[in-house]
C-alpha cells in the first residue's frame, strides 16, 4: 500500500527534510534506533511545519518502538510549534499506547501552553493511567502559570539559562536553600507541582549537594513513577558525576517502573563518566523493551559525549537524498 502521507507531502519537502524523513519514519525497519534519534533531533532543531508533519507521522505509527514514540512526543512539545497539537491530543487519547508515550504527549501540550488544550487535558486528570493523570494536572498548572498576570507582566528580556528545555514546571524562587528544597522534594504530602518546582530549583543550583538531594528524592519516593522519572531526566541534563551511583541502582532495579529505568539509562549515557559504558552494557538485553532500547540509545549518547562531536544530530548531504519513489512505501 502506498504511503499516501509521503506521496502527498514530498513535493513540498526540501532534500534535507526528505532524507531525515526516510530515517525517522524508517519504512523498511533498517535504520538503527540511535540514528533515528539523531535524525529526530535534527528535525527538532529545524522546527518548521514540515518537520512537525514528519515527526507527527512517526508518533502515529502503531508498529514503532514505544521508546521512540515517547521521544517523538517530547520533541513535538520542545519545538514550540502549535501545529503539533492535534497529533499530541490524539496520542494522549490512545489507550493502546505505552503510559510513558501518553504522559509525554500531555507534557508536550503543557510545553506548548496553548489555553485551547485545557479541555483536552481536563479529560484525563482522573485517568486510571497514573502518569497521564499526574502529567495532565501538571500541564494545567503550567498553562495557568504561563498565562498568569505575574508572568505576563514580567520582564520579557532573556534571562540567563543554563538549560534550553521547556520544563514542565518553573523552578521555585521562594528559597535557594538546598536543605529547604530537599524537604519539599522528599515530602509526598506536598503537591506534585510544588515538588516539581523544588526539583527544578535544585537542578539550577547544580552543586553536588543539590545532586545528592535529588538522588535521595528519586530513590526514596514511593508515590509517583512520573516524579522519579523526571529526576532521571534532570540528571541527564545536569551531567553531574555524583548522580551515577543512584542512576546505576535505579537501572539495576528490575522492580522499578520501566519509564524510570529508561530515564536512568539515558541519563547515564549523557553523564558519560568512564564507568557508564560498562554499566549500560549490562542491560542491552534487558527483558523490558523500553529499558533495552534506552541502553542502546544511551551507549550512542555516551559515544557522542566522549567524541567531541558538536551536536547530537544528523545533517544529511543533499546528494545522498533518495528520489521520491524511494521514499514511497510500496
Amino acid at each position: 500500500m502506498v504511503n499516501t502521507y509521503i506521496e502527498n507531502c514530498i513535493k513540498d519537502w526540501t532534500p534535507t527534510h526528505a532524507k531525515l524523513a526516510e530515517m525517522v519514519l524508517d519504512k523498511n525497519g533498517t535504520v538503527p534506533l540511535s540514528q533515528r534519534y539523531r535524525a529526530l533531533f535534527s528535525l527538532k532543531g529545524m522546527g518548521d511545519d514540515i518537520a512537525v508533519q514528519i515527526i507527527s507521522e512517526a508518533l502515529a505509527n502503531p508498529a514503532d518502538s514505544e521508546l521512540f514514540k515517547h521521544e517523538v512526543a517530547y520533541c513535538l512539545g520542545q519545538m514550540g510549534n502549535k501545529a503539533a497539537i492535534p497529533a499530541l491530543i490524539e496520542a494522549m487519547a490512545t489507550e493502546s499506547l505505552h503510559d510513558m508515550v501518553r504522559h509525554e504527549a500531555a507534557e508536550s501540550l503543557g510545553a506548548l501552553s496553548d489555553p485551547s488544550v485545557i479541555p483536552e487535558l481536563e479529560k484525563y486528570v482522573n485517568s486510571s493511567c497514573q502518569p497521564l493523570a499526574e502529567t495532565c494536572v501538571l500541564a494545567l498548572e503550567k498553562i495557568k502559570f504561563d498565562h498568569s498576570v505575574e508572568v505576563q507582566s514580567a520582564d520579557p528580556s532573556p534571562k540567563d539559562r543554563v538549560y534550553a528545555s521547556i520544563d514542565p514546571a518553573p523552578a521555585t524562587t521562594a528559597t535557594k536553600s538546598v536543605d529547604e528544597l530537599k524537604v519539599i522534594l522528599c515530602n509526598p504530602e506536598v503537591g506534585l507541582w510544588k515538588r516539581y518546582r523544588a526539583m527544578f530549583a535544585l537542578r539550577d543550583i547544580g552543586t553536588e549537594e543539590a545532586v545528592l538531594a535529588l538522588a535521595e528524592g528519586m530513590e526514596t519516593d514511593k508515590t509517583s513513577a512520573l516524579f522519579r522519572h523526571e529526576i532521571g531526566f534532570i540528571f541527564g541534563e545536569m551531567q553531574h558525576p555524583a548522580s551515577v551511583p543512584a542512576l546505576a541502582r535505579i537501572l539495576a532495579n528490575s522492580e522499578e517502573e520501566s519509564m524510570v529505568r529508561h530515564e536512568a539509562a539515558e541519563a547515564l549515557g549523557s553523564v558519560a563518566t568512564p564507568e557508564v559504558n560498562g554499566i549500560l552494557a549490562l542491560y542491552i538485553n534487558d527483558p523490558e523493551p523500553v529499558v533495552r532500547d534506552s541502553c542502546i540509545v544511551a551507549l550512542d549518547m555516551f559515544e557522542h559525549e566522549t567524541s567531541g562531536e558538536f551536536q547530537y544530530a544528523v545533517i544529511p548531504e543533499d546528494e545522498s537524498v533518495p528520489k521520491s519513489a524511494e521514499l514511497i512505501a510500496a
